[in-house]
């Protein structure tokens, strides 16, 4: 009896801890989100522009040739690694890179080419759809225009985000799963919904770092801040962040100095 006396304590503080211990924020359990950023305007200023000086011309992982298989590859991304879409997309895109040539190869050949995606079916179904409305309502091309663009078939915000910022170089946030992680992990844009997190991004961002902000927290996000653990050692804005999450570290990671040294480099032959 005094055995079992003594393990009940232990198996209650198993729950307690399993309860408290936190959760990774995701689109589908947000969890508890701030009410508003973490970081005053001149520290968000300093994160933008280390990722600047890190890298300065980030590009979508997406294999593209013009707007039109931009957006197909995107439609097709929905749920499936940029690789995947890739190695889908490569012999696609060379024997059907306009919606006609698409509608020349039919529903049923479409389907064939991108089988390996996940839900190749659908998909399939809606690049013939959303080539059809192209040609009937845009003279087959693809427009500059979030609201046309989400009335396509397959085409959602984020969707359209995505190919008015890498094509047509609007400052657009496309906020995916990482985007919308990184928003509330480190909060810099906390919000419940994507949409939410779009806005306070679009706040939140300096107007110089407006055109590349999407693809520097993605691939931060991708890359650096994984979900299960974020990797801070390779962190080019450790010590800038604020999230509770963050790994404690006996030094500055290497990147982290090195990219904020150049930066006060470039001001200092400026000034």
């Amino acid at each position: 009896m005094a055995e079992a006396k003594t393990l009940a304590p232990r198996k209650s503080a198993a729950k307690t801890a399993t309860k408290t211990k936190r959760k990774t924020p995701s689109v589908a359990n947000p969890g508890r989100v701030l009410k508003k950023s973490r970081y005053t305007r001149a520290e968000t200023y300093a994160i933008f522009e280390r990722f600047h000086a890190d890298n300065p011309e980030p590009e979508g992982e997406l294999d593209y040739v013009n707007a039109y298989t931009l957006l197909v590859a995107v439609v097709l991304s929905a749920q499936a690694t940029d690789v995947g879409v890739n190695r889908a997309t490569k012999h696609l895109f060379k024997i059907a890179d306009t919606p006609e040539k698409m509608l020349a190869l039919g529903e049923d050949k479409v389907r064939e080419e991108i089988r390996t995606i996940g839900l190749f079916k659908t998909k399939a179904k809606n690049v013939i759809l959303l080539s059809e409305q192209l040609i009937r309502d845009h003279g087959g091309e693809v427009p500059e225009d979030r609201e046309a663009l989400e009335k396509l078939p397959g085409v959602g915000r984020k969707t359209a985000n995505v190919v008015l910022n890498i094509f047509f170089g609007h400052p657009t946030i496309a906020v995916d799963t990482h985007l919308f992680r990184l928003g509330n992990r480190i909060g810099i844009a906390p919000g419940k919904t994507p949409l939410d997190v779009e806005k306070a991004m679009e706040k939140a961002v300096p107007a110089e770092f407006g055109r590349h902000a999407h693809h520097w927290l993605i691939l931060h996000g991708r890359y650096i801040c994984k979900a299960r653990k974020p990797e801070c050692r390779r962190c080019v804005i450790y010590d800038l962040c604020k999230s509770p999450e963050k790994e404690p570290l006996d030094s500055i990671p290497e990147i982290a100095l090195r990219t904020r040294a150049q930066i006060e480099r470039q001001k200092a032959a400026g000034s």
